[in-house]
C-alpha cells in the first residue's frame, strides 16, 4: 500500500510538472508590425527611388502610400528623359492563373495610368502581366501574399 501512494504522489508531480511547463511555454510570433496597413503590404525593400507599390486583395486601386511612390518614380522619369519603364503586375497565389493574369494587368495599368497623369508619355512605359507567376515571397501566410500583390516599374533601356 506504501508503494501505491508513493507511485501515485510521483505521477502526480510529473503530471503537475508537465502541465506547468507547457502552460509556461512561450510561443514565438514573427513580428510584422508596421509592414501591414490592413491586408496591404507597407514595407520599405526598394532603392532609392521606390520601384514597387502594393495593393489590397483582388484589388487594382492605388493606396495613399502607392500614389506617393509613383509621384516620386515619375519625378524621376521627368528628370531622365531618355529612359523607358516596363510596369510588371503581380498577384498572390490565391485564384485562377487567368484571374491573376488579368489582375496583374490592371495593377499595372493602374500604374501607369497614375504615371500619365504626371507628364510621363505612354510611349516611354510598356506594361507586362506575371500574375502568380513571379512570386517575390514564397510563402503561404497574409504577408507573403501582401509582398506578391504589387507592381514593379522596371528600367526597359
Amino acid at each position: 500500500m506504501n508503494f501505491s501512494k508513493s507511485f501515485r504522489n510521483t505521477f502526480l508531480v510529473i503530471l503537475l510538472s508537465l502541465i506547468v511547463s507547457a502552460c509556461a511555454t512561450k510561443k514565438t510570433t514573427t513580428k510584422v508590425e508596421g509592414q501591414m496597413q490592413g491586408d496591404v503590404y507597407t514595407g520599405t525593400d526598394t532603392v532609392k527611388v521606390p520601384d514597387r507599390v502594393f495593393f489590397a486583395t483582388n484589388e487594382s486601386i492605388l493606396t495613399t502610400k502607392s500614389r506617393d511612390t509613383l509621384r516620386k518614380q515619375a519625378n524621376w522619369l521627368r528628370e531622365n528623359s531618355s529612359i523607358n519603364v516596363v510596369v510588371e503586375g503581380h498577384a498572390d497565389e490565391r485564384g485562377t492563373r487567368e484571374y491573376n493574369l488579368a489582375l496583374g494587368e490592371r495593377r499595372a495599368n493602374a500604374a501607369k495610368d497614375y504615371l500619365i497623369t504626371y507628364g510621363i508619355s505612354a510611349d516611354r512605359i510598356s506594361v507586362i502581366s506575371y500574375g502568380k507567376e513571379r512570386p517575390v515571397d514564397s510563402g503561404s501566410n497574409p504577408l507573403s501574399w501582401s509582398k506578391n500583390r504589387r507592381s514593379v516599374t522596371v528600367k526597359a533601356n
